[in-house]
């Protein structure tokens, strides 16, 4: 990956990522066109692969061509689909000793269930390379092998918070940020840390903030007042139910666990989330607070 040629005909002019980024910049080539892009943040553990594998089900659900992308070197985002930890992107590279000529799409690209594609990008050895390199060479894989030209939706299922450029890389490809939360203060406090990931990156590309998915929480009335004194907006709220637990168990997804009333309304609620995803959700200009600041603001009795 090399810095961008400001010079190059039909280039993007991409300014640095940030005062003092070192940040390289998106080759133009890479970027990905004609899908609609979300990127999936949230603190560690907060069920970022059940919300993204179960909105890419929703997705399908509704005849949308998705492809789900796991941005994690455990490689887990796509196993209720897939029903097994798939081979990475870093694991196929590293077969064919890096020439990705030598690859073919089903050596890394796998079909999960209700027809939705899975990539698990993976990572480099602990301690070792980059995320956000990880992520420009699936990107390319995918666009050499022309995997994104009958796409609609893509999902990109990304760690932790974002304590790196590499972990912020999806967002120089997504069109809209969406943050996984609970109603608790680890989790806020993650997500006003993406909020700010976010917003930097809406400097340089074409990024959005789009919205909150509260998720296994029985009440959202903190996540609410964040929101409120920040200028974020809800979209979902998914509350903590056993049977959400049971489906990464059974490595199934919700639509297609055993039918209950508890679980209908899931259901619903993903199939109206990728509605209103996919007609389209305002950018939000959310304001994020300072640490100390949002750590006196949930300070809670």
């Amino acid at each position: 990956m090399t810095l961008l040629d400001m010079d190059r005909p039909g280039a993007r002019t991409h300014q640095p990522d940030g005062e003092g980024s070192v940040q390289v910049s998106l080759d133009p080539n890479l970027e990905i066109e004609g899908a609609k892009v979300f990127a999936i943040y949230g603190k560690g553990g907060i069920g970022k692969s059940t919300t993204s594998s179960n909105l890419s089900v929703a997705f399908s659900k509704l005849g949308k061509r998705v492809l789900q992308i796991g941005c994690d070197p455990k490689h887990d985002s796509t196993f209720t689909l897939t029903k097994r930890l798939a081979p990475t992107v870093i694991d196929a590279l590293e077969a064919v000793d890096f020439h990705s000529e030598e690859l073919r799409p089903e050596d890394f690209v796998f079909e999960g269930y209700n027809g939705v594609m899975c990539v698990e990008a993976g990572g480099p050895p602990a301690g070792t390379g980059c995320g956000g390199y990880v992520v420009g060479q699936t990107v390319k894989l995918l666009k050499e092998h022309h995997l994104l030209e009958d796409t609609d939706v893509v999902i990109f299922d990304v760690l932790g918070d974002v304590v790196c450029g590499g972990f912020a890389s999806p967002l120089q490809h997504a069109d809209r940020g969406l943050i996984v939360t609970a109603n608790d203060f680890d989790s806020i406090f993650a997500m006003n840390r993406i909020v700010a990931a976010i917003k930097a990156k809406a400097k340089n590309y074409e990024v959005r903030l789009g919205g909150v998915i509260a998720n296994r929480s029985s009440a959202t009335d903190e996540i609410d007042r964040y929101n409120a004194a920040t200028g974020l907006q809800r979209l979902a709220h998914f509350p903590d139910l056993d049977v959400i637990r049971r489906s990464r168990l059974k490595k199934s997804t919700l639509f297609e666990m055993e039918d209950s009333p508890e679980l209908k309304a899931v259901q619903e609620e993903y199939l109206q989330l990728a509605e209103t995803l996919w007609s389209g959700v305002d950018e939000l200009d959310a304001e994020p607070m300072k640490d100390r600041d949002i750590f006196d603001f949930l300070g809670f009795e």
